[in-house]
């Protein structure tokens, strides 16, 4: 006999914990870059400079990602409906997965220019190049920093994250390279950055890749460990154990619950389930949990 109980008092989703509002960021962020984009292509044909235009090329697909991220913000707070019972709140896992393959693609197209140039070195016109790309720092590190808050807690706001840092990487390079290359004529100084930058940018894009994929699988976030969990509700009161254990993210900042709960002492009261829901909520980070009573030691013995 199963007794289907919510944890919390029928889940009490009053969510104290609700994720930071990053509209404003999005919104801004997204001005600032799509302003400078502009800028830079202009200067770009001015200036004769290839390493400019392909940046600003690069930055319209950051803008692009940003806007991904942020219509996947705006779409995981509408409401369940009938068809979507969790509402669209998974459409933030498909944009941090997305802007991980935007940023893998922008690093693909940065590394191919910086090869060819090798074999064809293309000289950098010197200040105008140095100021523009130092603007770029200044836009891509500020946007970066309106996003700072939010990317350990939730993949999609550290995908845009990632985006920002990536750029601002790109355009100090850009600095450096073309102040080094006034300094001593060294041409190869320019690809030679770039690819170093690529090397970075993928090493830290390989993370938000790897979690947004394990998201969009259903598996266990990353910073939970399901022994620690299943443990957790083994030393619950009145608990001989804990199967049927899954965990997975509703989103890329809320985290679901379901578990099997084997209790001969029959249904505990409404009190143990609040007292649950809050040691996973603070310990775990899981928000919806839902749990189900069995009073019989041998009920549903199969362990998943």
């Amino acid at each position: 006999m199963h007794d289907h109980t919510h944890a919390a008092g029928d889940h009490s989703h009053s969510h104290s914990h609700a994720p930071k509002d990053f509209g404003f960021a999005f919104a801004l962020g997204t001005a600032l870059n799509l302003g400078f984009v502009v800028i830079e292509a202009i200067f770009g044909v001015i200036s004769n400079s290839t390493a400019l235009l392909a940046d600003a090329g690069h930055n319209l697909g950051d803008v692009i990602g940003l806007l991904v991220a942020w219509g996947a913000a705006v779409l995981a707070k509408r409401p369940p409906t009938e068809r979507f019972t969790y509402g669209l709140r998974s459409s933030s896992i498909l944009a941090a997965l997305g802007n991980a393959l935007l940023l893998i693609f922008a690093c693909g197209a940065i590394a191919w220019e910086a090869i060819g140039r090798f074999s064809e070195p293309k000289p950098i016109e010197g200040m105008t190049v140095i100021v523009v790309a130092g603007i770029g720092i200044l836009v891509n590190g500020f946007t970066a920093w309106l996003f700072v808050s939010g990317r350990k807690t939730d993949l999609n706001i550290r995908g845009a994250y990632l985006h920002m840092v990536a750029d601002a990487g790109v355009s100090l390079g850009v600095v450096i390279a073309g102040a080094a290359m006034m300094l001593t004529g060294w041409l190869w100084l320019d690809p030679v950055t770039s690819l170093v930058i690529v090397a970075i940018v993928l090493w830290s894009t390989w993370g938000l890749l790897r979690d947004s994929i394990n998201l969009a699988l259903a598996g266990v976030p990353a910073h939970i460990e399901l022994s620690k969990v299943k443990a957790c509700l083994e030393q619950l009161p009145g608990v001989t154990r804990a199967h049927h254990v899954h965990v997975w993210g509703m989103s890329t900042n809320e985290v679901a619950l379901t578990a099997h709960l084997v209790m001969p002492g029959g249904h505990p009261g409404n009190t143990f389930f609040k007292e649950a829901a809050h040691e996973l909520r603070e310990r775990f980070g899981i928000a919806h949990p839902t749990l189900q009573i069995e009073t019989g030691e041998g009920a549903d013995d199969e362990s998943h």
